[in-house]
């Protein structure tokens, strides 16, 4: 047995206007608020200096060797094989494709031994890069 209604049923509607200004605020919040990080794979306390200048320049290709506090070696966050100057050479010459004039970073951490950071810049003097640079956080002040 089949009723007739007598009054037929109201079409609902869902306004999605609304919620999807709700949504898109949401998402402009996150991308806003979200902060990046540039990860390595060695962990590196930099050592602190006074003076110094800020990077400016935006060069897309630049080489950044990383050297632990027990003197591992990365090169633009790849782990070197060994730790020595033949090895940080070839890595160098074959990341850089033998352009020299890339400038060349060099983050040592604070407790590095002396003779890691030394061997890392006899490795770029040896290849001829002269854009040479040492990586630091800026001292805090004393006032």
């Amino acid at each position: 047995m089949k009723f007739r209604r007598r009054k037929p049923r109201e079409n609902i509607d869902i306004n999605l206007v609304s919620l999807i200004d709700v949504v898109f605020i949401l998402l402009l919040f996150f991308v806003v608020t979200t902060t990046f990080t540039r990860e390595t794979q060695l962990r590196v306390d930099l050592p602190e200096a006074v003076s110094g200048t800020l990077e400016t320049d935006t060069n897309l290709k630049h080489l950044d060797i990383a050297i632990s506090a027990e003197g591992v070696y990365s090169l633009n966050n790849q782990l070197l094989p060994k730790n020595d100057l033949s090895s940080l050479m070839d890595a160098l010459q074959r990341e850089s494709q033998g352009d020299t004039k890339l400038p060349l970073s060099i983050s040592a951490d604070g407790k590095t031994p002396h003779q890691a950071v030394i061997t890392a810049m006899d490795a770029a003097g040896k290849l001829g890069f002269s854009h040479l640079r040492m990586t630091t956080v800026e001292a805090p002040s004393a006032n």
